[in-house]
């Protein structure tokens, strides 16, 4: 299964895993499981670390690398076709701009997003669990 990380999702990860479900966890380390984060999430990254909206144990630039590094996380990059898609998703949408690029990257490389922004959850266009 190839699965998409949103950025609350790469927090919980790194920082507190029981916040995801044990099913998820399981998945996770699942060995046909291919992970990815998406370049986009670093910036949501610096963007909560700068408003101290979260506390990360070094800079967001190092923390963020690391993390992929060590998982063993593909970097899913920003495309032109995921930024079109990000703006033509079907209704009712999320309003949050990176999580509209999210979503719209799991639609066009068929992933599931892994996250517990409710919003997503249950955004019908899009596979996700938590």
């Amino acid at each position: 299964m190839r699965i998409l990380l949103d950025t609350c999702a790469v927090l919980f990860i790194a920082q507190e895993p029981d916040r995801l479900s044990e099913a998820t966890r399981n998945l996770l380390v699942d060995k046909d499981s291919i992970l990815f984060a998406s370049v986009v999430t670093g910036g949501e990254l610096a963007c909560l670390a700068e408003r101290k909206r979260i506390l990360l144990p070094r800079h967001w630039k190092i923390w963020f690398r690391d993390c992929v590094e060590r998982n063993g996380w593909n970097l899913l990059p920003l495309t032109i076709d995921i930024m079109e898609e990000a703006y033509s998703l079907p209704d009712p949408i999320h309003r949050d701009p990176v999580d509209r690029i999210l979503i719209a990257a799991s639609r066009l490389e068929d992933m599931t997003i892994i996250t517990t922004d409710r919003l997503i959850l249950d955004y019908p266009h899009v596979k996700s669990r938590s």
